[in-house]
């Protein structure tokens, strides 16, 4: 199957990121990418993080977890391959190629999924959100991270302006908080159960478990 142009241009943005991403942003994403493992973590050991690029995060992880790891680009999982190899991170047991709009996995296969500063980039959000929710158990949560703008903020339209600007580096500035809380309403089977503030947002979303799915509908 064809690879569509707008996951290729990514690829190649991000070949470029490979080498630097970690002296820019290990620093400067350190807290919700903590604050995010952290919440995925007391989900259960089997987690999934999606757009795991140069494994900033894997050290963050309890030696107990079992993690595993995509990313779109292998310029970038090669970045995280020798850093679990390096500093012998045992509890990452695989990292791979992968689309997160198409996700190679079993559903109901984990008990968390993280996204740490990817949602935004996907070309279709909804449909990456949908294959999360796919592989995720119920009682699980989403976990996301990402510089998310607040509804009607001050400073929203300015977003939204430099918006063409940030996706041209493979950033995002207008991506708003309401397309996660408002997908979750729409399924009927998620309940927000946290949305971080700041610049840098870590937004959780619970899947309900089939007792409380059925205790909602009675």
């Amino acid at each position: 199957m064809p690879v569509p142009d707008h996951l290729e241009t990514q690829k190649r943005i991000y070949a470029g990121w490979a080498r630097i991403y970690d002296k820019i942003y290990q620093r400067l994403l350190a807290r919700p990418q903590r604050e995010a493992v952290e919440a995925a973590c007391a989900c259960g050991p089997d987690i999934l993080e999606i757009g795991v690029g140069t494994g900033l995060t894997l050290t963050y992880f309890r030696p107990d977890s079992h993690v595993l790891g995509a990313d779109l680009s292998l310029d970038m999982l090669k970045v995280a391959n020798r850093k679990v190899a390096n500093q012998k991170l045992t509890h990452v047991r695989g990292l791979m190629v992968m689309d997160a709009c198409r996700l190679g996995f079993a559903a109901e296969r984990f008990d968390a999924v993280t996204a740490q500063f990817v949602i935004t980039l996907v070309p279709d959000a909804e449909q990456a959100l949908a294959e999360m929710d796919r592989v995720l158990k119920p009682g699980g949560e989403i976990v996301i991270s990402s510089r998310l703008v607040d509804d009607g903020g001050p400073f929203a339209a300015v977003w939204t302006a430099l918006a063409p600007l940030a996706r041209a580096v493979g950033w995002s500035s207008d991506f708003k908080v309401s397309r996660l809380t408002g997908w979750a309403a729409k399924t009927g089977r998620y309940e927000t159960v946290h949305v971080g503030s700041g610049y840098f947002k870590v937004v959780r979303l619970r899947k309900l478990s089939s007792a409380k799915l059925s205790s909602t509908k009675a």
